[in-house]
C-alpha cells in the first residue's frame, strides 16, 4: 500500500467540498515531545506547528512538524502528513475518524514510515487504533491502541486521562514484547491559549539515558489555534 497515493486521492476528493472549507494553524510549545510514552527530543523542549485543511464533507488534510533529537547526526526535524475523514456526532451518538499518516524525517528518509488508523468518539471518550506494516522503516508491523477520556471541569479546566498499548512484530522482535504508556493531566483555557500540565509514563518499556527516554515526567504545553475567533 502506498500512503502517498492515499493522501493524494483524499486531496482530490477534497476539491469537491472546497466551498465550505477551513484552514487552521496550531503552534505549540512543549517541554518535551512525547510520542506514546517515549521522548523524541531527549527530554528537551520542542516547538511544533500544525496546519489543517477541512471541509463540511468531513475530509481533512494536515501537515505537522516538530524538532526531534535521536542522538548525534540526523534527523533534527520531523514532518508528518495526515489525511482522513470524520463522520457522525459524538454528542448524540458516535463519531468516527479514519485516515492515514506518513511520518517523515528530514535528512534521514530511511526512518520514514506510514500508518493507517480508525477511531471512535462518544461524548468524553475516544479510542483509536493505529497500524503500520513498515514501522520505523524496518519492514516490521506494529500497532498502537490509544484510549483517552476528557472530562470538563469548572473554570475552563479539563481533566485528561490516557492509556495506550504498543504491540506487533516490531516490538516483539526488538524488545521482547509490547508496552503500556499512560498519562493524566489538566488543561486550562486562558483567553485564546490553552495550557496543559500532565504526568506521563512509558516506563513499561525500559530505556536508559535521555535519548528515547521512557522515564516518567511532567510535561508543560502551551498552544493556540489560528485564526482567532472574533
Amino acid at each position: 500500500m502506498n500512503t502517498s497515493r492515499i493522501l493524494l486521492a483524499g486531496a482530490l476528493l477534497a476539491a469537491t467540498g472546497a466551498a465550505q472549507a477551513a484552514v487552521t494553524v496550531t503552534p505549540t510549545v512543549v517541554s518535551d515531545y512525547d510520542f506514546r510514552g517515549i521522548s523524541q527530543t531527549a527530554k528537551d523542549p520542542a516547538l511544533q506547528l500544525g496546519v489543517t485543511y477541512s471541509n463540511d464533507s468531513g475530509f481533512y488534510l494536515g501537515g505537522w512538524g516538530s524538532n526531534v533529537n535521536f542522538g548525534s547526526g540526523d534527523p533534527k526535524v520531523e514532518l508528518d502528513i495526515t489525511s482522513g475523514f470524520t463522520f457522525g456526532d459524538a454528542k448524540e451518538g458516535f463519531a468516527y475518524d479514519v485516515g492515514a499518516v506518513e511520518y517523515t524525517y528530514v535528512g534521514k528518509s530511511d526512518f520514514n514510515y506510514p500508518e493507517i488508523y480508525a477511531g471512535v468518539t462518544r461524548d468524553w471518550f475516544n479510542a483509536k487504533l493505529f497500524y503500520s506494516w513498515d514501522f520505523g522503516g524496518l519492514s516490521q508491523s506494529a500497532w498502537y491502541l490509544s484510549t483517552t477520556g476528557t472530562f470538563p471541569l469548572p473554570s475552563d479546566f479539563s481533566l485528561v486521562a490516557h492509556a495506550g498499548y504498543s504491540g506487533g512484530d516490531y516490538w516483539d522482535t526488538n524488545y521482547g514484547n509490547g508496552y503500556f504508556d499512560w498519562s493524566v493531566g489538566v488543561t486550562k483555557a486562558l483567553g485564546k491559549f490553552t495550557v496543559g500540565l500532565s504526568f506521563v509514563d512509558g516506563s513499561d518499556l525500559p530505556s536508559s539515558g535521555k535519548v528515547f527516554s521512557t522515564d516518567s515526567k511532567v510535561l508543560l504545553s502551551i498552544s493556540t489555534t489560528l485564526p482567532w475567533a472574533e
